[in-house]
């Protein structure tokens, strides 16, 4: 009982600096992206496999309306038409729910699909699940998935307002305008 009231004592202090236990088996660049199947804000159920052949940023974020996941879906929003033009698919994942999604999509303009991982299983897979006591959140990391299905970059670390920018830019050092045309 103690060492919970402490886990839920400090899960704040934790989410801010980004720390929890890592799994062994978290996934990394060259491997297979863990598949998943969630449903977006307008209940359209997507999976990875629906996007093989074209890049995927595959963005997790911690929860919808808060100021930091807010300039993050933000600044991919203002980008779009670059990641559209290099052939790269943005979604955004967390674990509130569709109704949540639909909420944060509406208000922000977002034109990319918001999925739904209230469980946290595909978090899980993907090793971005942070435990603080009671709260369970997504941490804010992005997976640049290859058309081929394969982990290309691994963002651990991510500034809300620069992220999108630095995606494009390795979007297009790997030759996805090459891939496009």
């Amino acid at each position: 009982m103690r060492r919970t009231g402490i886990a839920a004592l400090f899960a704040p202090l934790l989410l801010v600096l980004g720390l929890s236990a890592r799994a062994a088996d978290a996934p990394v660049v060259g491997d297979m992206a863990p598949e998943f199947r969630l449903q977006d804000q307008n209940g359209k159920w997507h999976t990875l496999a629906d996007h093989r052949g074209k890049w995927v940023v595959l963005y997790f974020y911690p929860k919808d309306q808060t100021p930091g996941c807010t300039k993050e879906a933000c600044s991919f929003r203002d980008n779009i038409f670059a990641f559209d033009k290099l052939g790269a698919v943005v979604l955004g994942v967390s674990v509130d729910d569709v109704d949540s999604h639909e909420e944060f999509a509406k208000k922000h303009s977002l034109p990319f699909p918001l999925l739904a991982d209230s469980g946290g299983e595909v978090a899980r897979r993907y090793d971005v699940l942070g435990n603080y006591g009671i709260i369970k959140l997504a941490r804010r990391e992005t997976f640049l998935v290859g058309p081929d299905g394969r982990i290309a970059r691994h963002y651990s670390k991510v500034d809300a307002e620069k992220h999108s920018a630095e995606v494009l830019a390795d979007l297009k050092a790997l030759g996805a305008e090459k891939a496009r045309s």
